[in-house]
């Protein structure tokens, strides 16, 4: 077999086929995360009333310690607020808390990660030294298949007579968007 910009080309694409299709779905979902993050959807929801803190400044870590326990919420704390409403945020690994500390109430929402897609998704955050190389690999062989894809077609559609001012009108989109309306 020769080693020509056609049959480089077609090789790459079929060993990273498996990578670009799970980069292409969970990009999308990711792209998507504030409607619904595949890493964390809710699967439970539950509405409490717990007793009235004597204001903000009750709030600390032994009263969120309390309050775990209390709601049988085995997980770990990431942090947690009060803002400007009175609204009382804990964030957990996998559970969220909203409580209105004027009333009382509130709810505890639970969450999963979707089976395959959120693991798709944590394709594009991981960072073990082995991922970051094959990353790097799939990154050099991306840029290996735009470049030699310039040079597969011949003729009136070739790079040279068509192809260059679609690959031009293609960088003018990123840009927009980096630019403008970022």
């Amino acid at each position: 077999m020769a080693l020509t910009a056609r049959n480089t080309h077609r090789d790459i694409a079929y060993f990273f086929l498996g990578l670009i299709i799970a980069f292409s779905i969970s990009g999308i979902f990711l792209n998507h995360r504030n409607s619904w993050h595949p890493r964390r959807y809710v699967y439970s929801s539950k509405e409490i009333t717990i007793p009235v803190p004597s204001g903000k400044e009750a709030i600390n870590d032994a009263f969120i310690a309390d309050f775990t326990k209390s709601q049988g919420i085995e997980d770990n704390v990431r942090r947690f607020s009060v803002d400007d409403k009175n609204n009382l945020r804990i964030s957990y690994t996998s559970n969220d808390v909203q409580v209105d500390i004027t009333s009382g109430k509130g709810k505890i929402e639970s969450y999963r990660t979707t089976p395959l897609l959120g693991q798709m998704t944590q394709l594009h955050q991981d960072t073990s030294k082995w991922w970051i190389y094959y990353s790097d690999a799939f990154g050099i062989a991306m840029f290996t298949m735009a470049m030699t894809g310039m040079f597969i077609e011949k003729g009136k559609n070739s790079f040279r007579n068509r192809g260059w001012w679609l690959a031009m009108l293609g960088l003018v989109f990123p840009l927009i968007f980096l630019f403008l309306l970022s």
